[in-house]
């Protein structure tokens, strides 16, 4: 049945498109989007395809996003960039505004997640500098991901991509996802200096944490003087329903991080701090050429703005239930559905086993997804731009896929 599936399906082998100038990074699949306009993309034989990955939770605003395009426009003829060794008002507007939206005191701004995500790991090790500690220890989860670069790669609790890079940077450990008991156990260890943590595990399979997970986490680190660290790189940004996922328990993290939907295609990345760890990046400490510049900045702004003036983090929410409920009733009994998580539009739907070429499959059907989780879940992170009409329409193609694997 798959395989007849498959035959149904592919249009185009691989070798369509040869790239032998590219470093072979990326199992890419067999086509090449050519156009895009809210949650539609277009390939470049024309054929028009209903993207729920989003750039893989970039999007968050879809495709030429008309606000987000006339602001390119204007700050393209005004200034892209200069330096971080002037001011920057662009910036200075986007921190004000990053700050507000994440009850952050201070924000950092680079050019992307893992740099975002380094940010906050230079600051664990500011801090532990400052409290004497010789070999500062970050506990981190297993089956997270938090960027490819060294040190971020070696908080990312999965063997299978730090395969190849040892020796890794020392003293993260990863403890069991979603279990305060395992944390708890390294209370006595005074190396520990902070949590690093998801607020949903999406490069693990979109796995939500109980309810009141966080707000533990939370008080396990005040009460042993640990930094809090929220990776809201995957589902900030109003992809949850709200501004940051870590704002569903109501705590604050010391540190949190963010990019992806923050420039909707546009690279930035932000690590935000309060408290005493705002203050520790000092002149000399930290930096970076691109980060923050009044390109990147003016398009961010712009896009807290939309947000906020389209009420888009309550749409985000109503579109996340109904794409939830379309599936449940389409494939709830089905026997190859194990469960269907997910908050606002970042949604799992986990399968009874892998599937080979399931998102190839899913992509000749006209639906753009992504498949992780070892290759069991079918990972969900469309633009809040969609209609209702095209959130039941994702739903459907689900259905027809699944039904005939």
């Amino acid at each position: 049945m798959l395989q007849n599936l498959l035959k149904k399906f592919r249009k185009k082998p691989h070798a369509s498109y040869p790239e032998p100038a590219i470093m072979n990074a990326y199992a890419r699949l067999p086509v090449s989007f050519v156009r895009g306009e809210g949650a539609k993309l277009w390939d470049a034989d024309g054929r028009e395809y209903l993207d729920a990955l989003g750039g893989i939770a970039v999007t968050f605003l879809g495709h030429c996003h008309p606000k987000i395009s006339e602001t390119i426009s204007l700050q393209a003829n005004k200034i892209l960039h200069t330096s971080n060794l002037f001011h920057i008002q662009e910036q200075a507007d986007l921190g004000e505004a990053f700050c507000r939206i994440s009850e952050m005191e201070k924000v950092f701004f680079g050019n992307s997640g893992a740099e975002a995500n380094e940010a906050a790991i230079k600051i664990a090790r500011l801090q532990a500098n400052a409290k004497g500690i010789k070999a500062p220890t970050i506990i981190t989860a297993q089956h997270s991901f938090h960027g490819r670069t060294m040190a971020t790669l070696s908080a990312t609790g999965n063997a299978a991509i730090q395969n190849g890079f040892a020796p890794l940077l020392s003293d993260f450990v990863h403890v069991a996802y979603n279990d305060i008991d395992a944390i708890k156990q390294h209370s006595e260890n005074t190396n520990v200096v902070a949590v690093m943590i998801e607020p949903i595990q999406g490069e693990g399979g979109v796995i939500v944490p109980s309810q009141g997970y966080l707000e533990a986490v939370r008080a396990l680190c005040d009460e042993n003087g640990w930094l809090m660290i929220v990776d809201e790189i995957q589902a900030g940004m109003g992809r949850t329903g709200k501004w940051f996922a870590y704002q569903h328990e109501g705590i604050l993290p010391d540190i949190m991080t963010s990019a992806k939907a923050l420039g909707n295609g546009i690279p930035i990345g932000a690590c935000a701090a309060r408290g005493v760890a705002a203050e520790l990046i000092s002149p000399g400490t930290h930096g970076t050429t691109f980060g923050g510049n009044p390109f990147a900045s003016k398009i961010a702004s712009t896009i807290i703005e939309i947000i906020e003036q389209d009420k888009l983090l309550e749409r985000a929410e109503q579109l996340g239930s109904m794409i939830k409920k379309q599936v449940r009733q389409h494939l709830g009994s089905s026997r190859k559905v194990v469960d269907i998580r997910g908050k606002g539009l970042m949604i799992g739907i986990e399968l009874d086993q892998a599937y080979p070429d399931l998102a190839m499959i899913f992509l000749n059907a006209g639906l753009v997804v992504n498949v992780t989780g070892g290759g069991k879940v079918i990972r969900l992170l469309p633009s809040v731009v969609l209609s209702d009409t095209q959130a039941k329409t994702i739903a459907s193609i689900i259905h027809d896929v699944v039904s005939e694997l």
